[in-house]
C-alpha cells in the first residue's frame, strides 16, 4: 500500500462545526479521557469532508505523547464509526465498528510524524472503497517499507486490540479501537502460516504495546523466538482459511471415453503462500479456499484424491502426500507439471508483476 502525496493540517480544534452536535466524537473522547484526562493532543484534520466530496475518508486523527512504557505516539481515527448521526441500518454497531490507533516509537522529534496519519487514511480508503474492515487477528501486506521512502524491514501490519483500550459504546452503537502494528516481512509469512493473535502473544515481550518501531529488525532473528514459533506451527497448524488471488485461473478438460482432467494456474507470489500455508490447513484437518477475481479453488482433506465442480468453482480432495506434494512444488518460479499423487491435476505457475500507481512493473517474480 503507497503513501499518497498530501497535505496535512494540524489544527487545535476537531475539523467539524463547533456547533454541529458529534455524539460519535464524544464517545471516542470519552474513552481516551479514562488515560489522557488533562492532555491535549495534536489533532490533524481534513481540509475539505469526506461527506462533502474531500479525499480523506477520516474526518480526523489525535496523536498523544507518550513516554511510558517507552518513548511513543498513540494515534488515534475518528471517522470509521458513525461521529454525527446514524446513517447504516445495524444498530448494534456505530458505523464499520471500529477505530484504529498506532503506536509507533518516537524518535527524537517534537510532533508526531505525518506520514503516518497519510498512513491511516490510506488504510481508511481501502475499508470504505472495498467495504472490508479490519479486525484483531488480520494481517495485510503494504508491499513496501509502510513510511514510504524510508529504508525500514516494516513492509506490513498485523491488527490487534488496543492494549489499552479496547472496546467502547456510542450513542450509534458498540466499537472497538483495532491496533496497526508494524511488522517484517518474515514475520507477515509466519503469521500466514501460523496465526496472528499467537505471534503478537510471543512478540509482546519485544514490542510493549504492540509498539511499531521502524529501526527494529525481524524478531525471528532471535533463535529463542524462532523455536517457538516454529513449535506454534507444527502444533496449532494455520488459522489463514481464505487466501485472495489477483490471478486465479482453472481449466476443465473433458476427453471422451477418458476421465476429466484439470488445469489449474497461479501467479508465481501466490503459489509461494500456497506453498507455505497448504499443509498447515490441510494437515490439521481444515480447508483452504483460494478466490480469484472470478472463481475459486477449495482445497479440502480427505482419504482420496479427487476432483469436482460445484457452481462457485473447483473443489479439489487431497489425501496427505497430495497435499504434501502440492505444498513442495509450490515455488515461485515458472513452470508447469502434473502431480505426481494425481495425475488429473496440472498446476501451471506464471510470472506475477508487481506495477505501481502508474501501471509500471517494477518487480517480477518467478
Amino acid at each position: 500500500m503507497k503513501e499518497e502525496e498530501q497535505k496535512i493540517e494540524y489544527d487545535s480544534e476537531r475539523e467539524s462545526d463547533p456547533q454541529e452536535a458529534s455524539p460519535g466524537w464524544d464517545a471516542i473522547d470519552a474513552e481516551l479521557n479514562k488515560h489522557y484526562a488533562g492532555t491535549e493532543p495534536f489533532h490533524y484534520g481534513t481540509l475539505i469532508s469526506y461527506r462533502l466530496g474531500g479525499p480523506d475518508p477520516l474526518d480526523g486523527v489525535s496523536v498523544y505523547k507518550r513516554d511510558e512504557p517507552v518513548p511513543h505516539w498513540h494515534y488515534v481515527t475518528y471517522g470509521f464509526t458513525e461521529l454525527y448521526e446514524k446513517e447504516s441500518e445495524n444498530t448494534e454497531y456505530s458505523g464499520f465498528g471500529f477505530e484504529l490507533t498506532l503506536r509507533l516509537a518516537r524518535e527524537g522529534e517534537e510532533e508526531p510524524p505525518a506520514w503516518a496519519v497519510n498512513f491511516l487514511q490510506n488504510l481508511a480508503r481501502y475499508v470504505f472503497s472495498s467495504g472490508n474492515v479490519f479486525r484483531p487477528g488480520h494481517h495485510l501486506d503494504a508491499n513496501g517499507p509502510i513510511e514510504v521512502d524510508r529504508a525500514t524491514p516494516i513492509t506490513a501490519v498485523a491488527f490487534a486490540e488496543d492494549p489499552e483500550l479496547g472496546e467502547a459504546d456510542s450513542p450509534f452503537g458498540k466499537f472497538r479501537f483495532v491496533q496497526v502494528v508494524g511488522i517484517t516481512a518474515d514475520e507477515l509469512d509466519l503469521i500466514k502460516v501460523w496465526n496472528t493473535d499467537s505471534f503478537l502473544e510471543l512478540a509482546k515481550t519485544r514490542l510493549p504495546l504492540y509498539m511499531t518501531d521502524l529501526r527494529r529488525s525481524s524478531l525471528l532473528e532471535d533463535e529463542e523466538i524462532r523455536r517457538a514459533a516454529d513449535l506454534g506451527v507444527r502444533t496449532e497448524g494455520s488459522s489463514t482459511g481464505v487466501l485472495y488471488f489477483e490471478s486465479l485461473v482453472w481449466e476443465a478438460h473433458h476427453r471422451l471415453g477418458k476421465s476429466d482432467s484439470y488445469t489449474l494456474q497461479l501467479g508465481a507470489k501466490q503459489a509461494e503462500s500456497l506453498g507455505r500455508i497448504l499443509t498447515g490447513r490441510l494437515m490439521h484437518d481444515r480447508d483452504l479456499m483460494l478466490i480469484g477475481p472470478d472463481t475459486r479453488v477449495t482445497l479440502i482433506p480427505d482419504l482420496q484424491n479427487r476432483i469436482a465442480e460445484d457452481e462457485e468453482g473447483l473443489l479439489l480432495y487431497l489425501n496427505a502426500d497430495a497435499a504434501a506434494e502440492l505444498a513442495r512444488r509450490s515455488v515461485p518460479q515458472e513452470s508447469e507439471f502434473a502431480l505426481e499423487c494425481m495425475p488429473a491435476l496440472t498446476v501451471r505457475i506464471v510470472k506475477t508483476h508487481l506495477r505501481d500507481h502508474d501501471g509500471n512493473i517494477v518487480e517480477t517474480i518467478g
